[in-house]
């Protein structure tokens, strides 16, 4: 007899703790309820997803993959050289801007962007190198 008082008592205690937990369960009314109440949040979507159907970011992108770039450089995220993302945070969409960064892309560089040097790419176009940077450009968050 000694016993069964006990272990009455603990199961007691253990069916006591469930019930005050409520076990998780939300009855279908007040789950469609929060469910409506609930605001969606907003989906963030990715630079590349914002400009899919843009000419220049079409023409630009193609450029790039035919290029070395990605070898160094991503949308949004630093490797060896800056994203680009960063690059056009940093320069507005100018004439002046595209002119002066494709020369940058053609003739190579360092001090920019820290010490590691970007490699010249003589065999580019004038006009490839400025359709690659108004690409970049495109690319400002």
């Amino acid at each position: 007899m000694k016993i069964t008082k006990p272990l009455s008592l603990g199961m007691l205690a253990l069916a006591g703790l469930a019930f005050a937990c409520g076990g998780g369960e939300k009855s279908s009314e007040s789950a469609a309820t929060e469910t409506a109440a609930a605001p969606e949040p907003a989906k963030e979507i990715s630079l590349e997803e914002k400009y899919q159907d843009d000419p220049i970011y079409i023409k630009g992108l193609e450029k790039i993959k035919a290029s070395d770039c990605q070898s160094c450089h991503m949308v949004e995220r630093k490797i060896v050289g800056p994203s680009y993302a960063d690059v056009a945070a940093k320069y507005e969409s100018t004439e002046e801007n595209v002119a002066m960064l494709a020369q940058k892309v053609i003739n190579g560089g360092v001090g920019n962007w820290g010490e590691v040097p970007m490699p010249a790419h003589p065999g580019l176009s004038e006009e490839d190198a400025k359709d690659m940077v108004r690409y970049v450009l495109l690319l400002k968050k």
